[in-house]
C-alpha cells in the first residue's frame, strides 16, 4: 500500500540528487529515474515537469539533468505514454527551449532534445507547437531552428512535408540575420533540411507521399543558395564559412539544372578557395564531393571547363599528410578519393594522364598522393579502369624505382590493388611480382630514421611478405601466373633474402596444384642446360690440360642446341669463362668452328632436300658472336689488346653484316637479337680498353661516329639490345676521359647517371623511352668534344632513315636535342645540314620523324635565322614538295614565323621585281623578266602560311603582309620566268628542275596563291572568295579591274584597312608604274565605300589622290581622277569640304593633253557627274560655261548624240517627243535633219510644259550641234 508513496519519495530524492557534481552521479541518477520511469513513465514524467515548474531557479545544470532525464523516458517509453502527458511534455520542453532569449547551449539543447523524441511520433504536435515560435517575419529563436533541422534528420517522413512552408517562411529571414550564430543555425538547418529531401526522395516506395519530387523545393533551394553563395560564404567566422559550404553541397542536388548549370562556374573555385582559408578541410572535401555529384548526375557540360583547377586542388589534398589520430584528416581523405572516383565516371582519360604524369613529379609527397588516387581508382571504379589497364600498367614502372620508402610503401598497396583486378596477369604484370619479391630481400635499416613516419626496410619487407602471402591464398587468379615464375627467383644471389617467403608460397602453390591434379604441376626446365654450360666454364677455368679444354669446348660447340636462346647464352658464357685462362686456345677453336663444315649452307639439288628441323646457320653465327662478346668480357686485359682487331672484330664482321642481318630470319624475330649480340660484344671489348688507355693520348677521333650508331639504339624493341647500347654509350664516355687525361677511378656524375637511364630503359612505353633518350643525349653533349659534334649529327642524320621506327625516332630525339644545346656553334654547317635533312625527307616514311626533322629546322632558324633563310631562298625554283615541308615547317613557331615573314616583307618592298630584257633580235620591244630572291620569297610566305600554327604571326602582320603581296601582285601581271630560273641557287646538283614543274610555275600565279592564302589565314574567307572570282583578269593583264571590282575589302577587312593604307602609301613613290597603279587603283577603289570616313582615313587617302594627279604615268592619273569622284558615292557628304580641290582636279583631268585615248578626260567628266549632284550652288554656278563647253567637242559624235538624246527624252515632260526619239535616232538608221526639226518644233509648240519655256533655248542648241555633227 505504501508503495506509490515510496516510489514517489525515491523520485523526488534522486531529482534532488541530479544536481551533483559527479558526472558519475549525475549518470546514475539518470539511469535509476530511467528504471522508474520504464515502470509507470506518466508518473515519473508529471514528478519531473512539477519540480522543474517549482524550483524556477534551479541552477543551469540541475534542469539540464532533469530534461535529460524527460528525453530518456520519452525515447524508451514513447508508446506508453498517454496523450495528454505527451502534450504537457511537448508545452514544457517548448517552454524551457525558449525561456532565455540569449543563447544557453548546454540547457536549450536538452529542451530540443526532448521536442525531436517526441516529434519521433507525434510530428504534428511537434510542429504546432514549433511553427507557433517561427512567425513570418519575425527572427526565431537560435533553438526554434536548431529543433526544426534535427527534427528532419530523426523524422524524415514526417517532416519533409512540412519543409516546403518552412523554407518559405525561413527565406525573408535569411535577408533580415545580422548575427553570425544565427547565420549558422539556418545554414545548418539548410543543409539538414536537403539532405532529409534527398533521403525522402531515394526511397519514395517507402514514403507516404510518393508524388513529391525534387523541383518542389528548387525554387525555395535557389532562394537561399543566392543568399548564401553571395554574402554568407565571404564571412569571416571559419566555422559559419564551413557550414555554409556544406549546405551548398547538400543544396546542389535540389538546385533546376540550369540554375546548377549557371552557378558553377562561380560555385567550383569559391569552393576550392576554402581550402586556404580553412585549417579543417573535411567539410569543403565533403561539400565539393556533393557538388561535383549533382553535376555529373545532370549531365554537365560547364564541369568540363572546370576540370584542370579541380584536379590540381584535389592532387593538393590527397598530397597532405593523413593523421590516423586526428578523424577529421582521415575523413577528408576518404572525400577527396571520392571526388576523384566521380571525376573517372565522366573524365577518365583527363583525369588519368593527369595522375600518371604526377607519378613522375620529383616531390615525395605528390608522388604517394597519386599512388593512393591510383590504388582507390583500381579498387573502386572497375569498370572505368578496365580500358586503362595497360596504360596503368606501363605508368606503374616508373615509381618502382623510386629511392622513397614511403612510396614504395604506397606502389605495394598499388600492387595489390592491381592484383586483385587482374593487372599482374597482364603483360608487363611479372615486373610488378618481381618488385614485391626483390622488397621481400630487402637487408635491415642499420640507422633508424628520425622521422617518426619514415617507412623501415624491416616494415617494408614485412608487408611484402605478407602481400606475396595473400597473393597465394586469396588471389586464385594469380595462381598460374605465379606457378612456376617464383622458382626462378630461388637461385639468384640478390633475391636470397626472399628464399622464406618464397618457399612458404611455392609450398602453398604446389600443395594447391597437386591437390586439384593440375597438368601444369609437373615443370620441365629447359634452362638447366644453360646452367650447366656455365659450370663447364668455370671448371675450365681452372683446368690445365690445354688439351682437353680444347676438346671439351669442340663438344659444346657442336653439341649446342644454337635454336634455343636460352642454351646458345649459356654456351657464350661458359666459354667466356673459359677464355679468362685459356685466350689462346679459345680464340683458335672459335675461329676453327666459323671456318668448319657445319657453316656451310648447304646448295644445289641437295640443299632442296634439307631437313627444316636441321641446324639454322645464322643461328651459329648468332652463338658465335655472342662467344666472341663474352670472351672480351672475361679475357685477361692485358692480353685482349693485342688480339681485339685481329681475332674478335676481325671475325665478328666476318658473321655479322647486312646479308647476315636481312636473311637471318623474319624481321622481327632475328635481327633484334643478332642486333643485341654485335652490342653485347662491343661493351665488352669497351670496357678492358678503358683500364689500358694511357693518359693524354692522341684525340679520339671515332668518338662521334660511334656514338652516332649507338646512341639511337637505345630504343630498340629488345630490351637487352637497349641495355646494350647504352653499356657501350657509358664505356665510350669513359674512353674519352681518359683521353682528357682523367685517372682510371675518377668517376664524372653526368657520365655515372646514364647508369639510371639504364634502369629506365626496361620500361616499354615509347613516351618513356624517348624521354629517357633526351636525358641520354644531354650527358652526351656535355661530355662530346666540339670537333666530334659534326661527325656525330651526320650519323645521326643517317639514323633518321633506320628501318627499326624506333630508332630512327630516337635518331630524331638526340638529333633535336644536340641541336637544343649544342647548334649555337654550328653556323658553318646549317647550308649542309638543311640539305642533308632535305635529302632525308624524301625518303622518310614515319610521319614522326618528319615532324621531328620539322623541329630541326626550327631549331636551327632560332639559332641561325638569316643563314637558314638565305639557304632555303636559295633552293631551286619551283621548290620541290620536301623544300616546301621545309619553308612549312618555319611557320609552326609563331614567334619565328613572325621574324622570317617580317625579313620577306622588308626584302620584298625594296628588291627589283623584274628586268626588262630584248626577247628577239627579230621582235621589237622589252619583255618583262621576274628576278629570281623576290619570286622564291613570295613562295616561301605562301608556304609557311599554310602552316596554322602561324596564324597569330599572320594576323600581327596582316596589314604587312597584304601590302606586299598586293604590290608583289601587281609586279608580276605580264611578267614571265627568267629562261635561266636557278642559275644562282646555290644547290648545284639540283640546278636542273623539273621541266613539267616549270610548266606548271607562273609568276603571278604564286602571288595570287600567296595572297588567297593569306586571306583564308586571316580569316577573310567572304574576301578570299571574291578576290579568287578575278584571278581569271589578273593574268589577263587586267589588273586594275580586278582591284576595283574586288569591293568586299572595305566590307570584311575594315579595321585592318588604316594599317593596310599605311603600308601601301610608300609604293605610290616607287619607280616601277605596275606598282604605283596597283596601288593607286586599290585607294581609289576604297573611296567608293563610307568605311574611309568611318575609319578617318579620307583624309590620307584624298591626299595621295592629288599627288598622283600628275603621275608621269597616264593609267596612274586616271585612276586617282576616279578615286576622287568616287568620294561622291562612298563620303557625299565630304564633297563640299573638298569642293575647291575636286573641281580642281576634275577640271584638270578635263583639259588632259596626254591623253590618246581621252580615257582621263572622260574620267573626270564621271566624276565631274558624280559631284555636281553634292556641290552647293555657289560652287557650280561659276562651273557652268566651263563645263559645257569641255563637253562641246564630245557632241561632234553622232552615235554618241543620238545616245545622249534618247536617254534625255523623258526629262522633257512630252510623251509625243520621247517616242519620236526613240523611234527616230536610232544608231543604225540615217536621219534627214530639217524633217527632224520641224517635227520636233510643233510637238514642242503643242506642248504647254513649263519645260518648254525653260529649256526651249538649250535643246534647239543641242539640235543645232547635232546638225552640225551630221553635216
Amino acid at each position: 500500500q505504501n508503495r506509490p508513496a515510496i516510489h514517489r519519495e525515491v523520485t523526488l530524492a534522486l531529482l534532488d540528487a541530479a544536481n551533483d557534481r559527479d558526472p558519475v552521479v549525475q549518470e546514475q541518477v539518470r539511469k535509476s529515474i530511467l528504471t522508474l520511469g520504464n515502470q509507470q513513465p506518466d508518473k515519473v514524467l508529471s514528478m519531473c515537469q512539477d519540480y522543474l515548474l517549482k524550483h524556477p531557479k534551479l541552477v543551469v545544470g540541475h534542469r539540464v539533468v532533469i530534461l535529460q532525464t524527460i528525453e530518456l523516458v520519452v525515447k524508451s517509453r514513447i508508446d506508453d505514454i498517454s496523450y495528454p502527458k505527451i502534450k504537457s511534455v511537448i508545452q514544457l520542453a517548448s517552454d524551457e527551449m525558449t525561456k532565455s532569449k540569449e543563447v544557453v547551449p548546454e540547457w536549450q539543447q536538452a529542451a530540443s532534445n526532448i521536442l525531436v523524441a517526441v516529434g519521433n511520433k507525434y510530428i504534428n504536435d511537434i510542429m504546432e507547437e514549433i511553427l507557433g515560435k517561427f512567425r513570418p517575419g519575425v527572427l526565431p529563436h537560435f533553438f526554434v531552428v536548431q529543433t526544426l533541422a534535427n527534427l528532419s534528420d530523426s523524422n524524415v517522413y514526417g517532416m519533409v512535408p512540412f519543409l516546403n512552408a518552412i523554407m518559405g517562411t525561413m527565406l525573408p529571414m535569411l535577408g533580415m540575420t545580422k548575427q553570425d550564430n544565427m547565420k549558422w543555425v539556418f545554414s545548418s538547418a539548410l543543409c539538414h533540411f536537403s539532405e532529409s529531401i534527398l533521403e525522402y526522395l531515394a526511397n519514395l516506395d517507402k514514403a507516404p507521399d510518393p508524388t513529391v519530387r525534387k523541383d518542389t523545393f528548387s525554387s525555395e533551394i535557389y532562394s537561399a543558395y543566392d543568399i548564401l553563395f553571395n554574402s554568407w560564404i565571404q564571412s569571416r567566422e571559419s566555422k559559419l564559412r564551413l557550414t555554409v559550404a556544406e549546405a551548398l553541397g547538400s543544396m546542389s542536388h535540389l538546385m533546376a539544372h540550369d540554375k546548377l548549370e549557371e552557378q558553377l562556374p562561380k560555385l567550383l573555385p569559391t569552393v576550392l578557395g576554402l581550402y586556404k582559408k580553412n585549417s579543417e578541410h573535411y567539410i569543403i572535401s565533403k561539400s565539393l564531393s556533393q557538388i561535383l555529384e549533382a553535376s555529373v548526375n545532370m549531365g554537365s557540360r560547364v564541369l568540363e571547363t572546370q576540370i584542370d583547377g579541380l584536379l590540381v586542388a584535389l592532387h593538393q589534398q590527397i598530397c597532405s599528410p593523413m593523421d590516423f589520430s586526428n578523424p577529421p584528416t582521415v575523413k577528408n581523405h576518404n572525400e577527396v578519393l571520392r571526388c576523384f572516383t566521380i571525376l573517372a565516371n565522366t573524365f577518365p582519360d583527363r583525369l588519368m594522364v593527369f595522375v600518371l604524369q604526377r607519378l613522375e613529379n620529383s616531390n615525395e609527397r605528390n608522388r604517394m598522393g597519386s599512388l593512393a588516387v591510383l590504388r582507390h581508382l583500381i579498387n573502386s571504379s572497375t569498370s572505368i579502369m578496365e580500358t586503362k589497364r595497360l596504360l596503368i600498367l606501363v605508368s606503374i614502372r616508373q615509381p618502382l624505382a623510386d629511392h622513397s620508402n614511403k612510396v614504395k610503401k604506397r606502389v605495394v598497396q598499388v600492387i595489390s590493388a592491381m592484383a586483385h583486378h587482374g593487372y599482374l596477369e597482364l603483360e608487363g604484370g611479372d615486373l610488378l611480382v618481381r618488385f614485391i619479391i626483390q622488397h621481400c630481400a630487402l637487408p635491415d635499416t642499420y640507422h633508424r630514421p628520425p622521422d617518426p613516419e619514415e617507412v623501415t626496410n624491416e616494415a617494408l619487407r614485412s608487408m611484402c611478405d605478407n602481400t606475396l602471402h595473400l597473393f597465394t591464398t586469396t588471389v586464385g587468379r594469380l595462381t598460374d601466373v605465379l606457378w612456376p615464375m617464383l622458382l626462378c627467383y630461388l637461385t639468384p644471389n640478390q633475391y636470397a633474402n626472399a628464399t622464406t617467403p618464397l618457399c612458404k608460397s611455392l609450398i602453398l602453390l604446389a600443395n594447391k596444384k597437386q591437390t586439384a591434379q593440375e597438368p601444369n604441376f609437373i615443370i620441365d626446365f629447359n634452362a638447366q642446360g644453360s646452367f650447366l654450360y656455365r659450370c663447364i666454364g668455370v671448371i675450365l677455368q681452372q683446368c690445365y690440360n690445354k688439351e682437353l679444354v680444347r676438346k671439351q669446348l669442340q663438344e659444346i660447340l657442336i653439341g649446342t642446341r644454337h635454336n634455343d636462346a636460352i642454351e646458345r647464352t649459356g654456351v657464350a658464357m661458359g666459354i667466356g669463362l673459359c677464355a679468362s685462362s685459356h685466350l689462346d686456345g679459345t680464340l683458335e677453336k672459335l675461329e676453327e668452328f666459323g671456318k668448319s663444315d657445319a657453316f656451310r649452307k648447304a646448295s644445289g639439288i641437295f640443299g632442296l632436300l634439307k631437313d627444316k628441323n636441321d641446324v639454322d646457320v645464322e643461328k651459329m653465327k648468332s652463338t658465335l658472336i655472342l662467344c666472341y662478346g663474352y670472351v672480351a668480357l672475361h679475357a685477361p686485359e692485358d692480353k685482349l689488346l693485342t688480339r681485339i682487331d685481329s681475332d674478335i672484330l676481325h671475325n665478328i664482321s666476318k658473321n655479322f653484316n647486312t646479308k647476315v642481318k636481312q636473311s637471318a630470319e623474319p624481321t622481327d624475330v632475328m635481327r633484334t637479337p643478332v642486333r643485341y649480340l654485335v652490342l653485347t660484344t662491343c661493351a665488352n671489348l669497351m670496357y678492358p680498353t678503358i683500364l689500358n688507355l694511357s693518359c693524354n693520348l692522341v684525340t679520339f677521333h671515332n668518338l662521334g661516329a660511334l656514338v652516332g650508331r649507338l646512341a639511337p639504339r637505345c630504343t630498340d624493341p629488345n630490351p637487352e639490345v637497349r641495355r646494350a647500347a647504352i653499356d657501350c654509350v657509358y664505356r665510350l664516355m669513359y674512353i674519352q676521359l681518359r683521353y682528357e687525361g682523367f685517372s682510371l677511378d675518377y668517376k664524372d656524375d653526368s657520365v655515372e647517371g646514364l647508369l639510371d637511364v639504364r634502369e629506365k630503359l626496361s620500361n616499354p612505353d615509347n613516351t618513356v623511352l624517348y624521354k629517357t633518350c633526351s636525358e641520354l643525349t644531354k650527358i652526351i653533349s656535355k661530355r662530346l668534344p666540339q670537333q666530334q659534334l659534326s661527325t656525330l649529327l651526320f650519323m645521326l642524320y643517317d639514323g633518321l632513315v633506320d628501318s627499326q621506327s624506333n630508332c630512327s625516332r630516337a635518331s630524331s630525339v638526340i638529333l633535336n636535342t644536340l641541336l637544343k644545346n649544342r647548334g649555337a656553334g654550328l653556323q658553318d654547317l646549317v647550308p649542309e645540314m638543311l640539305e642533308v635533312l632535305h635529302n632525308r625527307l624524301q625518303v622518310i616514311g614515319e610521319e614522326q620523324v618528319k615532324v621531328a626533322i620539322g623541329q630541326s629546322i626550327l631549331i636551327l632558324a632560332t639559332q641561325h635565322l638569316q643563314t637558314v633563310v638565305n639557304t632555303l631562298v636559295a633552293y631551286p625554283l619551283p621548290y620541290d614538295s620536301w623544300s616546301c615541308e621545309m619553308w612549312i615547317a618555319l611557320g609552326a613557331d609563331s614567334t619565328l614565323a613572325l621574324q622570317i615573314m617580317e625579313m620577306i616583307i622588308e626584302k620584298l618592298n625594296v628588291m627589283v621585281p623584274y628586268v626588262d630584257k630584248k626577247e628577239s633580235m627579230l621582235r621589237p620591244g622589252l619583255t618583262k623578266v621576274a628576278t629570281s630572291q623576290p619570286l622564291a620569297m613570295t613562295c616561301a610566305l605562301r608556304e609557311m602560311m599554310l602552316n596554322g600554327q602561324s596564324a597569330d604571326a599572320v594576323a600581327y602582320l596582316f596589314p604587312k603582309l597584304f601590302s606586299a603581296l598586293l604590290v608583289r601582285l601587281g609586279s608580276s601581271v605580264g611578267v614571265q620566268l627568267p629562261k635561266d630560273l636557278n642559275s644562282n641557287s646555290i644547290i648545284s646538283d639540283r640546278k636542273t628542275t623539273n621541266k613539267i614543274n616549270v610548266a606548271n610555275f607562273d609568276v603571278c600565279g604564286v602571288a595570287v596563291e600567296a595572297l588567297r592564302i593569306l586571306l583564308g589565314r586571316a580569316q577573310l574567307d567572304a574576301l578570299s572568295c571574291c578576290f579568287l572570282s578575278h584571278c581569271g583578269k589578273i593574268k589577263c593583264d587586267h589588273f586594275e579591274e580586278a582591284i576595283l571590282s574586288n569591293r568586299a575589302m572595305a566590307k570584311h577587312a575594315g579595321p585592318r584597312l588604316p594599317s593596310i593604307v599605311e603600308s601601301l602609301c610608300p609604293s605610290l613613290c616607287n619607280i616601277y608604274e605596275c606598282q604605283r597603279i596597283t596601288v593607286t587603283a586599290f585607294f581609289s577603289e576604297l573611296l567608293n565605300h563610307h568605311v574611309v570616313t568611318e575609319l578617318m582615313i579620307l583624309d590620307m587617302l584624298m591626299n595621295n589622290m592629288m599627288e598622283r594627279i600628275t603621275d608621269t604615268c597616264g593609267t596612274v592619273r586616271m585612276l586617282a581622277v576616279r578615286g576622287l569622284g568616287n568620294i561622291a558615292v562612298g563620303s557625299p557628304e565630304k564633297v563640299n569640304k573638298y569642293a575647291k580641290e575636286l573641281l580642281a582636279a576634275m577640271s584638270s583631268g578635263m583639259e588632259e593633253n596626254d591623253d590618246p585615248g581621252k580615257l582621263i578626260t572622260l574620267e573626270a567628266m564621271s566624276g565631274m557627274s558624280k559631284i555636281l549632284i553634292y556641290l552647293d550652288q555657289k560652287n557650280v554656278h561659276l562651273l557652268v560655261v566651263y563645263i559645257f563647253m569641255k563637253i562641246k567637242p564630245f557632241l561632234e559624235n553622232v552615235s554618241a548624240c543620238k545616245y545622249a538624246m534618247r536617254i534625255c527624252a523623258p526629262v522633257i515632260g512630252s510623251e509625243q517627243i520621247s517616242a519620236m526619239f526613240q523611234n527616230h535616232l536610232l544608231e543604225e538608221k540615217g536621219l534627214h535633219h530639217g524633217e527632224f526639226i520641224n517635227d520636233l518644233t510643233k510637238y514642242l509648240v503643242r506642248s504647254k510644259s513649263f519645260l518648254y519655256y525653260k529649256n526651249t533655248h538649250r535643246i534647239a542648241e543641242c539640235a543645232y550641234e547635232f546638225r552640225d555633227s551630221l553635216l
